[in-house]
């Protein structure tokens, strides 16, 4: 695995809460080693979001902003981590 996706695993397993260490850290496991390079792209940008909205938006308290609509953000939203 390259350095890029290793760093993205990383980042997704230590966000800062719990909760968002689990729901990323279990979707870059199943997801990220076969990103392309526009997915590995997409999914930064979804990373550098704070966890309360992301967490919001996961969870259907808040609706995504339509402008971030994307793929990977969709394949997120309905990502089971448990």
């Amino acid at each position: 695995m390259d350095t890029f996706r290793k760093k993205l695993i990383f980042r997704s397993w230590h966000r800062g809460t719990k909760e968002m260490d689990l729901i990323l850290g279990s979707f870059a496991d199943r997801y990220v080693s076969g990103f392309s390079e526009s997915e590995l792209q997409a999914y930064e940008e979804i990373l550098s979001h704070s966890d309360p909205d992301l967490y919001n938006w996961i969870t259907g308290a808040e609706p995504v902003p339509e402008n971030l609509l994307n793929p990977v953000l969709w394949q997120l939203l309905s990502h089971r981590w448990a």
